[in-house]
C-alpha cells in the first residue's frame, strides 16, 4: 500500500475501530483479491468486533497499491458510506484501473491425519501438546545424554551452530516426551499432536475449545516449533506450521479465552511457548563475576528463529476498548515463552531445548511445594546463566493474567 494511503488509514484509525463491521467486508475483500483466505480467517479469529476491525486495518496496510481504493469500494458496497466519505476526503483520486478478474484465493483444506497411539513416535516431533484430550501412549527414544540434563544449568557446556531456516528441529522429540511424562505426574490428561500445519493447528485449537471442560480445573497448551515476531496488541510472537505458515500467539490463546471457550471461564489457561520470539541474539551485558556462573559454548545448540515479519505497530492503541460487565476476556491466562520477544530461543540437539530441559526439572523438584509463577522464576534464573558460544543468552518470561496462585496436584 502506499504511503500516503497507510497515513490515511492511521489518522482515522478510531473511527475504523469504532464503526466498522468487518463481518460485512470480509466476502468483499476475498473476492477481491485484498485478502487471502487464511487471512480472514485470522481477522475472525481476533476476538471481538473491535478486534477484528483492529486486525483488519492492520493487515489492510501490507497489502498492494490497489488494496486502499478497494478497501473504499468494499466500504460502499456494503453500506458503509460514511467510513467510505471520511477516508475518500482524506485521500487523492484513485483511479481502479480494470482488473483482470481472478477467483479467490481458497486454500484445499486437508483432512487430519489419524495414527493409532503406537505410531506417534514414528512421526517427527515438532509437537503441541494439547489439554484436555486422550493421552496417546508414546515410548521416549533413549538417549545417551539424557544422563547429563541432570546436573543444575551452572557452567554447562553446550556446542553449538545457528540455523534461520525453517528446517527439522533436532531434540525437539526429546522436549515432547520430557513434557508429556511431567505433565502426567501432574495429573493432566496429555495429547501430543505433531507436524501439523498452520490450518490444522487452528483445527485442533477450534476443537479444543469447543469440548465440555467443566470437570477439569485446568488446561494446558504447549507449542514446540519454530517461531518469529509478528505484530500484535496483546501477546507477542508466533509459531509455524510444518507448511511455513504462521499463527500468532495472540489467536492462539484466543481460542480458549472467556469469550469463546464457555466452559473454562474462571479457570487457569496456561501457555507455554517453545520458540524463537524473532531473530535476535543476546550478547547480553557484563557484570561481576559473583552475579553470574560462566558458561563455556560448544557445537549442538541451533535456534528456533525464522525472519521477522514486521516488529513494528504503525497504528497507535489510542482508541478505547469495548465496555465490559463480567470477567476480563483474557483473565486467567498465563501465557510462558521461552525467550523474550524478539530473541532466538536455543535448543540442544541432543538434549533439547534449554526451557524445556529447566522447567521440566523445576517442576520435578519444586512442584510439590511451589505455586507456578514462583518456578517460572526459577526457570527464568537457571536459563539466563547460560551461555552459546560462551557469547548469547536466553531470557524467558511470560504474561500473567491469573487472578490467583496456581499449586498442581501432585498426588495421585
Amino acid at each position: 500500500m502506499e504511503e500516503k494511503h497507510k497515513k490515511i488509514l492511521q489518522r482515522n484509525r478510531t473511527n475504523l475501530v469504532r464503526d466498522l463491521d468487518p463481518s460485512k467486508l470480509c466476502d468483499g475483500l476475498l473476492e477481491k483479491g485484498v485478502f487471502t483466505q487464511d487471512m480472514i480467517d485470522e481477522i475472525k479469529s481476533s476476538g471481538t468486533r473491535r478486534d477484528q476491525a483492529r486486525q483488519l486495518v492492520r493487515d489492510l496496510e501490507t497489502r498492494g497499491s490497489r488494496a486502499f481504493p478497494l478497501f473504499l469500494q468494499c466500504l460502499r458496497e456494503t453500506g458503509q458510506h460514511s467510513l467510505a466519505e471520511i477516508l475518500q476526503n482524506g485521500a487523492p483520486t484513485a483511479q481502479l484501473q480494470p482488473a483482470t478478474p481472478t477467483q479467490p484465493v481458497r486454500p484445499v483444506v486437508q483432512p487430519l491425519p489419524v495414527s493409532s497411539p503406537m505410531d506417534v513416535d514414528k512421526q517427527s516431533k515438532d509437537a503441541v501438546p494439547v489439554y484436555p484430550l486422550q493421552r496417546p501412549s508414546t515410548t521416549p527414544t533413549p538417549s545417551p545424554e539424557k544422563e547429563n540434563i541432570r546436573p543444575r544449568a551452572q557452567g554447562r557446556t553446550r556446542r553449538d551452530s545457528i540455523q534461520s531456516e525453517l528446517s527439522n528441529r533436532k531434540g525437539s522429540n526429546i522436549d515432547c516426551d520430557k513434557l508429556e511424562r511431567r505433565f502426567q505426574a501432574l495429573n493432566f490428561i496429555v495429547e501430543v499432536k505433531t507436524n501439523l500445519k498452520q490450518r490444522q493447528i487452528k483445527h485442533e485449537l477450534s476443537a479444543l475449545s469447543k469440548k465440555d471442560h467443566s470437570q477439569y480445573d485446568c488446561c494446558v497448551v504447549i507449542m514446540l516449533s519454530h517461531g518469529t515476531d509478528v505484530r500484535h496488541n496483546r501477546f507477542p510472537g508466533a509459531v509455524y506450521g510444518v507448511d511455513g505458515q504462521h499463527v500468532p500467539v495472540q489467536n492462539i490463546t484466543n481460542y480458549l479465552n472467556g469469550q469463546h471457550c464457555p466452559s473454562l471461564q474462571g479457570k487457569p489457561k496456561l501457555f507455554f511457548i517453545q520458540a524463537c520470539g524473532g531473530g535476535e541474539r543476546d550478547t547480553g551485558f557484563e557484570v561481576s563475576p559473583d552475579e553470574v556462573e560462566p558458561s563455556i559454548g560448544g557445537a549442538d545448540d541451533q535456534t528456533d528463529a525464522i525472519p521477522m515479519s514486521s516488529s513494528s505497530d504503525s497504528l497507535s492503541m489510542s482508541d478505547e476498548p469495548d465496555a465490559r460487565v463480567t470477567l476480563p476476556t483474557p483473565s486467567d491466562i498465563l501465557v510462558s515463552y521461552s525467550t523474550f520477544p524478539g530473541y532466538v530461543s536455543w535448543r540442544d540437539t541432543q538434549s533439547g531445548s534449554w526451557y524445556v530441559e529447566t522447567m521440566d526439572r523445576v517442576l520435578e523438584e519444586n512442584a510439590a511445594t511451589e505455586d507456578l509463577v514462583r518456578m517460572l522464576m526459577m526457570v527464568n534464573q537457571e536459563v539466563s546463566q547460560n551461555s552459546a558460544k560462551g557469547l548469547y543468552k536466553q531470557m524467558p518470561g511470560s504474561f500473567n493474567f491469573l487472578r490467583k496462585l496456581l499449586y498442581f496436584q501432585t498426588q495421585k
